[in-house]
């Protein structure tokens, strides 16, 4: 009996025991399925937040991604001319190599140029859209005219002499590769008036190459840095110029000794010079670091005169590629001599380049030598030239048809 006592005290233990354990698990179950609903939840929570983030941009994100899908160029591999050493005797093969790689360049730096604008949001992407069709074609020359806010009737004055318009203005890019553009950044308070002025001239004239640059006299050299980084991105061509708006130019001519050089590698055009260093304050071209040119009294390098330069496309690709890190001086046309000083670059005097206003032009016609570019030395441009430039075209231009008959 008292063992059938202890054997039922025994079993009813058990049975507790059995549900206890069984009530355990089931609460540690539970427990589990609570844990994984709450890291459920909060994963899915973690994925509506960054998805959030990720998914609503600003308008101006949206504008910038498209701008930048529409301008970037393709740079995977089976997109560029394949490498093809054609054998041919003496150094062909290396010419066709050496072209094919200057291509290449040519296109990658307009690539990097076009990126870095539109990350930027600068001025120029409005004019991206073009890039990838400009690089791939050839064009002689893009002719860039240094303007001014203040200088609308010096542009006047050259619409109406020397710079084609409308569509012949586009006949000449089309036919001879021959671009021309008057070279502008935007003011300190973008989007004020003066831009407003410039973009309803461009409305009416389609003239204009906007920089990513303030205006300011004092300025002069990164704009020009900013004008040849800009311009090798949009044209792909054999010679870029820089031309102020105050001067006489007479295309034909021009081409016809740019073309003499088409050959050369790295070279830079026109009226060279070696002027003093002007040390003292108040002077006119000072100089605030002249001691970087030894000492007081000495010339500068030789240099082309600012008025008119060129320079071919490979010296044009190194300032867009080397661009901030190339020095400026207070004189633009010094800070492109100490730019290109230091390269393996010819540099050609051409006269040509540098006459004089009436008579000067007019003698050397009459000797069978026309002048590619007038101006007047003591006014470093035509004095007053709205009022005298047309006098000038006229005594000392070339024939109107010279540009469309002429070959280069």
């Amino acid at each position: 009996m008292f063992s059938s006592i202890i054997y039922t005290k025994q079993e009813s233990y058990n049975n507790m025991s059995m549900k206890s354990r069984g009530m355990g698990i089931g609460v540690y179950a539970k427990s589990i399925n609570l844990v994984l609903l709450v890291c459920l939840g909060c994963f899915c929570a973690g994925l509506v937040f960054i998805n959030r983030m990720w998914t609503v941009p600003e308008a101006n994100d949206f504008a910038i991604t498209s701008k930048l899908e529409d301008a970037r160029i393709n740079l995977k591999s089976e997109n560029y001319p394949k490498l093809k050493v054609v054998q041919h005797k003496g150094n062909n093969s290396v010419g066709v190599l050496d072209k094919t790689i200057t291509n290449l360049e040519t296109e990658l730096t307009a690539s990097r140029t076009a990126h870095e604008s539109i990350m930027h949001d600068f001025p120029m992407s409005r004019n991206m859209k073009n890039v990838e069709a400009n690089v791939k074609r050839k064009y002689f020359m893009v002719v860039g005219i240094n303007t001014a806010f203040s200088s609308r009737k010096r542009r006047e004055s050259v619409r109406a002499t020397w710079m084609p318009q409308g569509e012949k203005r586009m006949k000449l890019e089309e036919e001879k590769g021959i671009v021309i553009r008057f070279v502008i950044g935007r003011s300190s308070t973008s989007g004020g008036i003066l831009d407003k002025e410039i973009d309803a001239e461009e409305m009416l004239h389609g003239d204009f190459l906007r920089l990513d640059h303030v205006e300011a006299y004092l300025e002069l050299s990164g704009k020009t840095k900013t004008y040849f980084s800009t311009a090798v991105a949009l044209w792909d061509a054999e010679f870029y110029i820089k031309v102020d708006d105050d001067i006489h130019v007479n295309l034909a001519m021009l081409g016809t000794t740019l073309a003499r050089h088409r050959m050369k590698p790295r070279v830079y055009i026109g009226c060279m010079k070696s002027g003093l260093v002007h040390a003292r304050k108040g002077m006119k071209y000072r100089e605030p670091e002249y001691w970087k040119f030894g000492e007081m009294g000495n010339k500068y390098f030789l240099h082309a005169t600012g008025q008119l330069y060129a320079i071919s496309k490979d010296l044009a690709m190194y300032i867009s590629t080397n661009q901030p890190i190339l020095h400026k001086y207070a004189n633009e046309d010094v800070s492109l001599g100490t730019w290109l000083i230091g390269l393996d670059v010819e540099h050609v005097d051409d006269r040509s380049l540098c006459c004089g206003t009436p008579p000067d032009c007019e003698w050397k016609i009459r000797a069978g030598n026309l002048c590619a570019a007038s101006f007047d030395r003591k006014c470093n441009g035509i004095c007053k030239s709205v009022e005298r430039i047309m006098d000038v075209h006229q005594r000392c231009g070339e024939d109107e048809n010279a540009i469309w008959s002429a070959s280069f």
